[in-house]
């Protein structure tokens, strides 16, 4: 049965952290990789997308601890969880999609976001990055790391499959549920340079999962 985004995700809370690190192929590695992408600079601000408990944030307030840090995340007790990690730090928590939350413009250094946006299409995406790439500021840069589909066919396919699941249960558009539908990492690219970034870059690849730069 399908969740809602959000809903999913509270659900597992006391099982997330663990899950991640322990089922996800080299995540003890992409964790800290992203977060040594991020920048050092006293006072950066980075935005994060889809922040949950905060995993790559763990490495990235050891590296700069004086960073300022706005998290997005649907799920509630994410964010509480995420909040109660970094007691001290500068972070801004909003509740919300990052499809519908202002992001503001050129008022970010970098923006990441790891193990998020594999539920969405290509089409969701571009006015989402296009929103991301005017919140940056000249020569910032967005992080990527995330989970990608091997082959053009198996994005098709998971795509069909969630469509075939929502018509099961009744499912209406317009809310995000969980599911995995991730784009392949050239299609990823598209998206990024059709919002308007200006060179997209992979950097690494464990198994299904790899890091994109995307400058702005």
């Amino acid at each position: 049965m399908l969740e809602k985004m959000g809903e999913f995700f509270d659900s597992r809370l006391d099982i997330y952290d663990e899950h991640q690190l322990t089922c996800i192929e080299a995540a003890r590695e992409f964790y800290p990789f992203t977060a040594g992408l991020l920048p050092r600079g006293a006072g950066c601000r980075v935005l994060d997308l889809g922040c949950g408990t905060g995993l790559e944030l763990e490495s990235y307030f050891t590296l700069n601890p004086d960073a300022r840090v706005t998290g997005i995340d649907l799920a509630p007790g994410m964010l509480a969880a995420l909040g109660e990690k970094f007691p001290g730090h500068d972070l801004e928590l909003v509740c919300g999609s990052y499809f519908d939350v202002p992001f503001g413009e050129g008022l970010f250094d970098a923006a990441v976001s790891v193990e998020s946006l594999h539920h969405f299409t290509q089409a969701e995406k571009v006015p989402l990055y296009a929103k991301l790439q005017r919140a940056l500021r000249p020569g910032g840069y967005f992080v990527l790391t995330d989970y990608f589909a091997a082959t053009p066919d198996v994005e098709r396919r998971r795509r069909e499959e969630l469509a075939r699941l929502k018509r099961k249960q009744g499912l209406a558009e317009g809310t995000f549920y969980h599911y995995d539908t991730p784009l392949t990492v050239d299609h990823e690219a598209e998206a990024l340079e059709a919002a308007g970034f200006a060179r997209v870059e992979k950097l690494r690849a464990w198994g299904d999962t790899a890091t994109l730069r995307a400058w702005a």
